[in-house]
């Protein structure tokens, strides 16, 4: 198993020891890790995509103040943790968060953290043995989750159906979608490889990109420019933020514009659209409204174990019921996508055509007459070549 750079054991304390990071947002403390730390975080049901950014920056400790694994369905984050060597401490209480200091040196040794000697926190240890156990036992609730999901669909219809149903409260964008594809991207499964395949489908339609949070960061590393960007900013870098994208910052009704603050502490107008549901199903729905052609979804999850793993419910599930006839998965793309005329086609091309003109030529008496020049201007270009070397 891999072992991050940075992890150390002290000479003189039993344990694993490492810089504490903390965050609430796991996805605002990404982008604060480096290799070796601990990252202290309070996150129930720690989904695939959390833990393959927490790989990543190549962590050493995973301290988790609730359940890593909380029983409601089988969610995909822990295992892959566990797999690439990494400490998961799990359940060790949100009292953590007082305990430990941003920067400060702290200690894992079995179920308890340390700061110095003096233990901080309990927890529970988790391995690859008690990983499968916990999925075993959420593969067998996943009934009761379902029918969660039924009643949540319902509620989301009834308060958001204007805006789902009909577009209303969708806001009027400097961006142009009319007739266009548009591309929305997510920082979530395999996100940067499928964005990567779709290089030659960009560069022909050259569709509106849409950067939902994280994702806008993919698409510049990717060498583009997103045209729009929307979410709640927390997982966008500043320098994303000033590329001249418009930004739109997505926040739940009554809920925290912190995102907006920052944005336009940075310079940037920006529009605040507060909405239930999820950014990316703010990202496809203002696409939709605005009259794009096509979606292409990139990063974004497909199948119901995906949604749950993401805590994607029944807006997520409805929004895409809305856009069917317009929404393409990037793998679907990236499949059927062809160039129009390839490298290879185009030289058969050109050959076929010479060799067309060449049998025309042989076939008429004026062709015969301007091979024979022909013939003669060559045999004197050999003539005279030949007479450099003799």
């Amino acid at each position: 198993m891999r072992l991050a750079p940075l992890r150390r054991r002290s000479e003189a304390l039993p344990g694993v020891s490492g810089v504490a990071r903390l965050d609430r947002r796991t996805d605002r403390l990404v982008g604060r890790l480096n290799p070796g730390d601990f990252a202290v975080i309070d996150h129930v049901d720690i989904d695939r995509v959390t833990a393959e950014s927490l790989v990543a920056a190549k962590v050493a400790a995973v301290i988790n103040a609730q359940p890593s694994t909380s029983g409601r369905y089988p969610n995909l984050g822990p295992e892959l943790l566990v797999q690439h060597g990494v400490i998961l401490l799990d359940n060790v209480g949100a009292e953590v968060f007082a305990a430990v200091k941003e920067g400060g040196l702290i200690r894992v040794d079995g179920d308890t953290v340390y700061v110095g000697d003096q233990p901080v926190a309990k927890g529970i240890l988790q391995d690859a043995q008690s990983v499968a156990a916990l999925m075993g036992e959420a593969k067998a609730g996943m009934s009761a989750q379902l029918e969660a999901f039924a009643a949540n669909t319902m509620e989301y219809m009834k308060r958001e159906r204007a805006l789902l149903l009909e577009g209303v409260g969708v806001p009027e964008l400097r961006t142009k979608f009319a007739g266009r594809h548009a591309v929305v991207v997510v920082r979530g499964y395999n996100g940067k490889e499928d964005l990567k395949a779709l290089r030659a489908y960009i560069h022909e339609y050259k569709p509106v990109l849409i950067g939902v949070d994280g994702g806008a960061n993919l698409i510049r590393e990717a060498g583009y420019k997103p045209h729009l960007i929307v979410g709640d900013m927390d997982g966008v870098s500043d320098d994303v933020l000033t590329c001249g994208a418009e930004v739109i910052v997505h926040t739940t009704p009554g809920g925290s514009t912190r995102g907006l603050a920052r944005v336009q502490d940075l310079g940037i107008e920006a529009i605040n659209f507060p909405a239930i549901g999820t950014s990316e199903d703010v990202a496809m729905l203002l696409a939709d409204s605005r009259g794009a052609s096509l979606i292409v979804a990139v990063g974004t999850q497909r199948t119901m174990l995906e949604f749950l793993d993401k805590g994607h419910g029944a807006s997520t599930f409805l929004t895409r019921l809305r856009l069917v006839d317009k929404l393409a998965d990037a793998k679907t793309v990236r499949t059927l996508y062809r160039n129009r005329i390839s490298a290879g086609a185009l030289l058969l091309l050109v050959l076929a055509a010479l060799i067309a003109i060449g049998a025309a030529l042989a076939v008429s008496e004026a062709g015969r007459t301007y091979l024979h020049v022909l013939a003669d201007r060559w045999d004197q270009f050999a003539d005279w070549v030949q007479g450099l070397f003799t």
